[in-house]
């Protein structure tokens, strides 16, 4: 069965209306995650944080060495949200007009007429699979930055939207790696999370090669379709959270700026740019999501830990220091969530 709006409450203003919403967002999430791990391997973190994504409205950064299922991992996702969807192989002669689409000119049959037309590309669907995307060039790299936070294109001076809902699921491989180029701050903080896809472990490796190697074929199947999806995203907005939990949310983010009064004495040895505003929004819509997966309507600290160090990761740059020391982006945000004092509400108010 594939949930729709309709299984969801219109509007919330009762403890049942909230009880209803709770369990269809989370039937939906459970019912998500257990068909992509019919074809996924594995990987539940990483599936886990795919999904409170994607209910959080935001853009996806999967990295990780080629061959661990992250292509698979997306295309599975198209399999099982009923959005129309595209793929992009990013490489280095990939141009910007071949993400958003160009002007051509177009002869009309039976006569000598010609006009322009625009013709749209990969952008314009639903849930866009951008593959390697450091593999592209810079000046393509940032033909994604209008679409990916205004969730539109402007081309010959004409501003055209995208579809509703717009979803960017962006694979890359390690920088380290021959042929790719970093990408930009400024891009790299339109991403919601940056998710670390790992090696698999030998019981999982196992499985892998039997189903890879062997007539086993599996299949996922649509779960939700677009009017669920938008209608869970509004929900999941009126999660109530504390004034005290969201103050600490913005301390953490402060603190990751060396000149803040509230960084601790060491981050200025291991960052020299901190996490941006959109760190903070990007670890309350996640951590609403987390919430509301574990049953509650309110978020708590242990969602805001949960959602922090994919929240942040990509959105700060260590020094070089810290980079020769390989001391890595994680160590860092774990750190700091673990010396960020949590004041309690009488001391907040007080």
């Amino acid at each position: 069965m594939i949930l729709t709006s309709k299984d969801l409450p219109k509007e919330i203003t009762t403890p049942e209306e909230v009880r209803q919403a709770l369990g269809a967002i989370r039937t939906s999430f459970v019912r998500m995650r257990e068909q992509i791990s019919e074809v996924i391997v594995g990987q539940q973190r990483v599936i886990d944080l795919v999904l409170v994504a994607i209910l959080a409205e935001g853009h996806i950064l999967l990295e990780g060495p080629p061959g661990l299922g992250k292509t698979l991992l997306v295309r599975t996702l198209g399999d099982v949200l009923a959005l129309t969807n595209s793929r992009i192989q990013c490489t280095a002669d990939l141009m910007p007009a071949d993400i958003v689409g160009t002007t051509i000119v177009d002869e009309e049959q039976g006569s000598l007429k010609r006009r322009f037309r625009f013709r749209e590309g990969p952008a314009f669907h639903q849930l866009l699979l951008v593959d390697e995307i450091n593999r592209a060039t810079p000046k393509t790299q940032s033909a994604m930055l209008e679409a990916m936070q205004e969730r539109s294109v402007s081309v010959d001076g004409t501003t055209r939207m995208l579809p509703v809902p717009f979803f960017v699921l962006a694979t890359q491989n390690p920088i380290e790696q021959e042929g790719t180029y970093p990408l930009p701050e400024a891009q790299l903080d339109r991403f919601i999370f940056k998710i670390d896809v790992q090696l698999s472990n030998r019981k999982e490796m196992n499985e892998i090669l039997e189903r890879t190697t062997s007539r086993l074929i599996t299949d996922a199947s649509i779960t939700i379709d677009a009017s669920f999806l938008l209608a869970a995203q509004q929900v999941l907005k009126q999660v109530v959270i504390a004034p005290h939990i969201q103050d600490f949310v913005t301390r953490l983010i402060l603190a990751t700026h060396p000149d803040s009064e509230h960084a601790p004495s060491w981050i200025a040895r291991d960052v020299i740019v901190g996490a941006s505003p959109r760190g903070a929004q990007a670890i309350i819509r996640g951590a609403k999501v987390a919430a509301v997966i574990d049953g509650r309507f309110a978020v708590s600290l242990r969602d805001i830990k949960a959602v922090a160090v994919p929240a942040l990761q990509h959105r700060i740059v260590r020094s070089f220091e810290a980079q020769t020391a390989n001391r890595l982006a994680v160590d860092v945000i774990d750190e700091l969530v673990r010396e960020v004092p949590i004041l309690d509400q009488e001391v907040f108010h007080g």
